[in-house]
């Protein structure tokens, strides 16, 4: 429950603001709940809810959100030399509640102890998930009441949270680099990789994070 807190405080607003984005396109708090139930990635029902506004065709919307979680396998890979010996089945349900907030809390408390835990990981995830609907459902009952919410910076409140984690993150000189490549990968790549520019800058900036890191490592060793 203790690592969870900040990803609940975060969740809270975010998730309010998308309900209310939902309620302004027409969607229900029952679809709206369903939807976060079901999809349970901020960024993609952000992406998904303008898309439906723009009268998007259905699978326009399912392939350019399936392109944006992509950077989830990546997520699971960073996650899995820490859950060593846990079933496959368990392995499986654990990645659904994988977000990229859980991903960070979590990760970062498992490398910072050195070792991996299913069970507290599976409390963030989970308690996580839960505020996350609930807030989406809140946030759809009070927004029909709201015109235009975009002008109060509803649709800002996903990437504040983004920039949020990644200030916490942001440490040492390794991660900032990395951090400043994959802004880099992803700004330049949108135009010519399109849905695929977050993958490709994912990918990037984690091979120059492990190429960073290893010659960090060795410049330590050198001098030492």
């Amino acid at each position: 429950m203790r690592l969870a807190w900040p990803v609940v405080m975060g969740y809270v607003p975010i998730g309010l603001a998308m309900g209310v984005l939902a309620a302004n396109i027409g969607l229900s708090p029952f679809q709206t709940g369903a939807m976060s139930a079901l999809v349970y990635a901020g960024a993609s029902q952000f992406v998904a809810v303008a898309l439906l506004e723009a009268g998007v065709p259905g699978l326009s919307i399912v392939a350019t959100t399936f392109l944006l979680n992509l950077r989830h396998l990546l997520m699971s890979a960073a996650l899995s030399p820490f859950l060593q010996g846990v079933r496959a089945g368990v392995l499986a349900i654990l990645g659904f509640f994988i977000t990229d907030e859980s991903f960070a809390v979590g990760h970062g408390e498992f490398s910072r102890s050195g070792r991996g835990d299913a069970v507290r990981f599976a409390g963030l995830a989970l308690t996580a998930y839960l505020s996350w609907v609930l807030a989406t459902v809140a946030g759809a009952w009070v927004g029909g009441a709201l015109a235009a919410p975009e002008k109060l910076g509803f649709d800002f409140a996903l990437p504040a949270m983004f920039i949020g984690l990644l200030a916490g993150q942001l440490r040492e000189r390794t991660s900032f680099m990395v951090a400043l490549l994959a802004a880099l990968a992803a700004v330049g790549g949108g135009k010519l990789l399109g849905g695929w520019s977050v993958m490709a800058a994912s990918m990037m900036a984690a091979a120059a994070g492990v190429i960073l890191k290893r010659w960090a490592a060795r410049s330590t060793d050198a001098t030492s």
